[in-house]
């Protein structure tokens, strides 16, 4: 399943200010844009937002709203395309469908060589015990 292409009309924007290192203009300037995209109200197909919903991502809040903070660039535009770019690489994760896992049994000469394995490792810590007289 191909996911689909998100836009800045599929979030909502807001722009905080930055953590860390930055002198005063951390302090004075809003550089860091906080994106929030609600799973349950948006266009993505069904089964990519069972994904989302059921992905354990802290980013991922308990009402379905994924919350990204990009803070690295020192522009705010910058950071708004930084943030776009990790929530679609959240949806192209969760577009991706898990194979499924076929149950397999052990071979016939796996198991012989794990009951050789046991053998061998069980007289090595019996001779290792105290000789009887």
């Amino acid at each position: 399943m191909k996911p689909p292409r998100l836009t800045e009309a599929d979030v909502q924007w807001s722009a905080v200010r930055a953590q860390g290192a930055g002198g005063q203009n951390v302090n004075k300037v809003s550089n860091a844009a906080q994106l929030r995209f609600d799973i349950r109200a948006s266009a993505l197909p069904e089964a990519i937002k069972q994904r989302l919903l059921a992905w354990p991502d802290a980013r991922i809040s308990a009402e379905g709203v994924i919350v990204i903070k990009a803070q690295d660039q020192r522009s705010l535009v910058q950071n708004r395309r930084a943030a776009l770019a990790r929530l679609q690489a959240l949806v192209d994760a969760a577009a991706v469908v898990p194979r499924r896992r076929v149950a397999t049994q052990p071979t016939l000469a796996s198991k012989r060589r794990r009951l050789q394995a046991k053998r061998e490792r069980a007289e090595l810590k019996a001779a290792r015990s105290r000789v009887d007289a």
